[in-house]
Protein backbone atom coordinates (compact mmCIF):
# COMPACT_ATOMS: atom_id res chain seq x y z
CA UNK A 1 0.00 0.00 0.00
CA UNK A 2 1.35 3.36 -1.02
CA UNK A 3 1.72 6.26 1.36
CA UNK A 4 -1.10 8.19 -0.31
CA UNK A 5 -3.47 5.23 -0.02
CA UNK A 6 -2.58 4.83 3.65
CA UNK A 7 -3.26 8.51 4.29
CA UNK A 8 -6.62 8.32 2.51
CA UNK A 9 -7.59 5.24 4.53
CA UNK A 10 -6.54 6.91 7.78
CA UNK A 11 -8.52 10.03 6.87
CA UNK A 12 -11.65 8.03 6.07
CA UNK A 13 -11.36 6.17 9.36
CA UNK A 14 -10.81 9.38 11.32
CA UNK A 15 -13.68 11.13 9.57
CA UNK A 16 -16.02 8.24 10.34
CA UNK A 17 -14.98 8.37 13.99
CA UNK A 18 -15.57 12.12 14.15
CA UNK A 19 -19.01 11.74 12.58
CA UNK A 20 -19.91 8.97 15.02
CA UNK A 21 -18.71 10.96 18.02
CA UNK A 22 -20.52 14.09 16.81
CA UNK A 23 -23.91 12.41 16.43
CA UNK A 24 -23.44 10.46 19.65
CA UNK A 25 -22.66 13.70 21.51
CA UNK A 26 -25.56 15.48 19.85
CA UNK A 27 -27.99 12.70 20.72
CA UNK A 28 -26.76 12.55 24.31
CA UNK A 29 -27.03 16.34 24.69
CA UNK A 30 -30.58 16.36 23.31
CA UNK A 31 -31.62 13.50 25.57
CA UNK A 32 -30.13 15.09 28.70
CA UNK A 33 -31.65 18.48 27.82
CA UNK A 34 -35.07 16.89 27.31
CA UNK A 35 -34.95 14.99 30.58
CA UNK A 36 -33.71 18.00 32.56
CA UNK A 37 -36.48 20.14 31.09
CA UNK A 38 -39.04 17.44 31.89
CA UNK A 39 -38.07 17.04 35.53
CA UNK A 40 -37.19 20.67 36.34
CA UNK A 41 -39.93 22.52 34.47
CA UNK A 42 -42.82 20.09 34.90
CA UNK A 43 -44.52 19.58 38.29
CA UNK A 44 -43.80 16.12 39.63
CA UNK A 45 -46.98 14.08 39.90
CA UNK A 46 -47.15 11.51 42.67
CA UNK A 47 -48.13 8.18 41.14
CA UNK A 48 -51.40 6.87 42.49
CA UNK A 49 -51.49 3.60 44.33
CA UNK A 50 -52.45 0.54 42.31
CA UNK A 51 -54.93 -0.23 45.08
CA UNK A 52 -57.63 2.49 44.97
CA UNK A 53 -58.83 1.52 48.44
CA UNK A 54 -55.46 2.28 50.00
CA UNK A 55 -55.57 5.69 51.67
CA UNK A 56 -52.17 5.73 53.38
CA UNK A 57 -48.98 7.38 52.18
CA UNK A 58 -45.46 6.48 53.23
CA UNK A 59 -43.32 9.26 54.65
CA UNK A 60 -39.56 9.71 55.01
CA UNK A 61 -38.21 12.36 57.38
CA UNK A 62 -34.62 13.54 57.61
CA UNK A 63 -33.60 14.39 61.18
CA UNK A 64 -30.66 16.75 60.94
CA UNK A 65 -29.82 16.75 64.68
CA UNK A 66 -30.33 19.47 67.28
CA UNK A 67 -32.90 22.09 66.36
CA UNK A 68 -33.45 20.52 62.95
CA UNK A 69 -34.59 17.29 64.60
CA UNK A 70 -36.83 19.12 67.07
CA UNK A 71 -38.59 21.07 64.32
CA UNK A 72 -38.94 18.04 62.05
CA UNK A 73 -40.47 15.90 64.79
CA UNK A 74 -42.79 18.75 65.76
CA UNK A 75 -44.09 18.77 62.19
CA UNK A 76 -44.46 14.99 62.11
CA UNK A 77 -46.23 14.88 65.48
CA UNK A 78 -49.16 16.82 64.02
CA UNK A 79 -49.81 14.17 61.35
CA UNK A 80 -52.27 11.30 61.50
CA UNK A 81 -50.00 8.27 61.73
CA UNK A 82 -52.79 6.04 60.41
CA UNK A 83 -52.68 7.97 57.12
CA UNK A 84 -48.91 8.38 56.90
CA UNK A 85 -47.55 4.89 57.24
CA UNK A 86 -44.99 3.42 57.23
CA UNK A 87 -42.58 6.12 58.33
CA UNK A 88 -38.83 6.25 57.74
CA UNK A 89 -36.59 8.38 59.91
CA UNK A 90 -33.17 9.16 58.45
CA UNK A 91 -30.47 10.25 60.86
CA UNK A 92 -26.80 11.11 60.43
CA UNK A 93 -24.23 8.67 61.77
CA UNK A 94 -23.32 9.38 65.36
CA UNK A 95 -26.64 11.11 66.07
CA UNK A 96 -28.17 8.62 68.49
CA UNK A 97 -30.15 11.38 70.24
CA UNK A 98 -32.31 12.00 67.16
CA UNK A 99 -33.04 8.27 66.93
CA UNK A 100 -34.14 8.22 70.58
CA UNK A 101 -36.43 11.22 70.03
CA UNK A 102 -38.04 9.53 67.02
CA UNK A 103 -38.66 6.37 69.04
CA UNK A 104 -40.22 8.40 71.86
CA UNK A 105 -42.57 10.10 69.38
CA UNK A 106 -43.58 6.77 67.85
CA UNK A 107 -44.32 5.29 71.27
CA UNK A 108 -46.46 8.29 72.16
CA UNK A 109 -48.43 8.33 68.91
CA UNK A 110 -48.78 4.60 68.26
CA UNK A 111 -47.80 2.67 71.41
CA UNK A 112 -47.07 -0.95 70.57
CA UNK A 113 -48.35 -0.64 67.00
CA UNK A 114 -45.91 1.55 65.09
CA UNK A 115 -44.78 0.97 61.52
CA UNK A 116 -41.49 2.77 61.19
CA UNK A 117 -37.79 2.28 60.63
CA UNK A 118 -34.67 4.30 61.36
CA UNK A 119 -31.86 4.53 58.80
CA UNK A 120 -28.41 5.90 59.57
CA UNK A 121 -26.92 7.99 56.78
CA UNK A 122 -23.24 8.98 56.42
CA UNK A 123 -22.71 12.70 56.86
CA UNK A 124 -21.90 14.65 53.72
CA UNK A 125 -19.63 16.88 55.78
CA UNK A 126 -18.70 16.74 59.43
CA UNK A 127 -18.30 19.74 61.71
CA UNK A 128 -14.90 21.40 61.19
CA UNK A 129 -14.08 18.97 58.36
CA UNK A 130 -11.61 20.30 55.81
CA UNK A 131 -12.94 21.27 52.40
CA UNK A 132 -10.31 19.06 50.74
CA UNK A 133 -11.81 15.89 52.20
CA UNK A 134 -15.46 16.94 51.85
CA UNK A 135 -15.92 15.55 48.29
CA UNK A 136 -15.06 12.05 49.54
CA UNK A 137 -17.55 12.07 52.43
CA UNK A 138 -20.18 13.68 50.20
CA UNK A 139 -19.67 10.92 47.63
CA UNK A 140 -20.02 8.30 50.38
CA UNK A 141 -23.30 9.92 51.40
CA UNK A 142 -24.55 9.83 47.80
CA UNK A 143 -23.66 6.15 47.42
CA UNK A 144 -25.57 5.31 50.59
CA UNK A 145 -28.60 7.21 49.30
CA UNK A 146 -28.46 5.40 45.95
CA UNK A 147 -28.51 2.10 47.82
CA UNK A 148 -31.73 2.86 49.70
CA UNK A 149 -33.56 5.12 47.25
CA UNK A 150 -32.49 4.01 43.77
CA UNK A 151 -31.54 0.34 44.04
CA UNK A 152 -34.97 -0.86 45.32
CA UNK A 153 -36.65 1.16 42.56
CA UNK A 154 -34.54 -0.67 39.97
CA UNK A 155 -34.75 -4.19 41.39
CA UNK A 156 -38.36 -4.33 42.54
CA UNK A 157 -39.90 -1.00 41.48
CA UNK A 158 -40.35 -0.26 45.17
CA UNK A 159 -40.72 3.33 46.25
CA UNK A 160 -38.53 4.62 49.07
CA UNK A 161 -41.40 6.86 50.25
CA UNK A 162 -44.30 8.83 48.81
CA UNK A 163 -43.04 12.04 50.42
CA UNK A 164 -39.68 13.18 51.76
CA UNK A 165 -39.75 15.85 54.49
CA UNK A 166 -36.50 17.74 55.03
CA UNK A 167 -35.44 20.93 56.80
CA UNK A 168 -31.64 20.81 56.53
CA UNK A 169 -28.76 20.76 57.16
CA UNK A 170 -26.54 20.05 54.15
CA UNK A 171 -26.56 16.24 54.26
CA UNK A 172 -30.20 16.28 53.15
CA UNK A 173 -29.09 17.65 49.77
CA UNK A 174 -27.80 14.16 48.90
CA UNK A 175 -31.33 12.81 49.32
CA UNK A 176 -32.68 15.48 46.98
CA UNK A 177 -30.05 14.81 44.32
CA UNK A 178 -30.71 11.08 44.33
CA UNK A 179 -34.47 11.67 44.18
CA UNK A 180 -33.87 13.66 40.99
CA UNK A 181 -31.54 10.96 39.70
CA UNK A 182 -34.49 8.57 39.99
CA UNK A 183 -36.76 10.96 38.15
CA UNK A 184 -34.22 11.39 35.38
CA UNK A 185 -34.40 7.64 34.69
CA UNK A 186 -38.18 7.34 35.17
CA UNK A 187 -37.79 5.56 38.50
CA UNK A 188 -40.05 5.91 41.53
CA UNK A 189 -39.20 9.00 43.56
CA UNK A 190 -40.71 10.75 46.59
CA UNK A 191 -42.16 14.23 46.48
CA UNK A 192 -39.74 16.62 48.17
CA UNK A 193 -41.09 18.93 50.88
CA UNK A 194 -38.62 21.37 52.40
CA UNK A 195 -39.54 23.41 55.48
CA UNK A 196 -37.08 26.20 56.26
CA UNK A 197 -36.04 26.52 59.88
CA UNK A 198 -38.00 28.86 62.15
CA UNK A 199 -34.69 30.53 63.01
CA UNK A 200 -34.31 31.75 59.43
CA UNK A 201 -36.06 35.12 59.49
CA UNK A 202 -34.32 37.27 56.87
CA UNK A 203 -32.21 34.89 54.81
CA UNK A 204 -32.46 31.28 53.69
CA UNK A 205 -29.99 28.73 54.97
CA UNK A 206 -27.38 27.38 52.56
CA UNK A 207 -29.22 24.08 52.24
CA UNK A 208 -32.44 26.03 51.64
CA UNK A 209 -30.83 27.98 48.81
CA UNK A 210 -29.58 24.76 47.24
CA UNK A 211 -32.85 22.87 47.57
CA UNK A 212 -35.38 25.60 46.70
CA UNK A 213 -35.11 25.17 42.90
CA UNK A 214 -35.57 21.41 43.32
CA UNK A 215 -38.20 21.05 46.05
CA UNK A 216 -41.75 20.20 45.01
CA UNK A 217 -42.95 22.33 47.91
CA UNK A 218 -40.72 24.85 49.68
CA UNK A 219 -42.22 26.30 52.86
CA UNK A 220 -40.93 29.22 54.91
CA UNK A 221 -42.18 30.43 58.29
CA UNK A 222 -41.56 34.15 57.86
CA UNK A 223 -43.40 36.18 55.17
CA UNK A 224 -40.38 38.14 53.91
CA UNK A 225 -38.81 34.86 52.72
CA UNK A 226 -41.80 34.00 50.53
CA UNK A 227 -40.53 35.10 47.16
CA UNK A 228 -39.06 33.74 43.97
CA UNK A 229 -35.29 34.01 43.72
CA UNK A 230 -33.64 36.43 41.31
CA UNK A 231 -33.16 33.72 38.68
CA UNK A 232 -36.76 32.61 38.84
CA UNK A 233 -35.75 29.21 40.19
CA UNK A 234 -38.04 28.00 42.92
CA UNK A 235 -40.86 29.67 44.81
CA UNK A 236 -41.19 29.87 48.58
CA UNK A 237 -44.62 29.47 50.16
CA UNK A 238 -45.50 31.06 53.48
CA UNK A 239 -48.01 29.19 55.66
CA UNK A 240 -47.32 30.89 58.97
CA UNK A 241 -45.47 29.37 61.89
CA UNK A 242 -45.36 25.59 61.52
CA UNK A 243 -43.35 24.73 64.65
Amino acid sequence: MSLSEALVLAWDSTRSSFIYIFFLSLGTSLFVSYRLYSILCTPYALSLSKNPGLSTRSLAVFLGSGGHTTEALTLVSSLDFDKFSPRTYIISDGDSLSAKKAIVLENLKKPGNSEYRILTMPRARRVHQSLASTPFTAFHSLVWTLRFVTLPAILSKAKFADALLINGPGTCVALVLVAYFNRFWWLESPRIIYVESFARVNHLSLSGKLVRPLADRFLVQWPNLAQTDCLGLGTSHHRGWLV
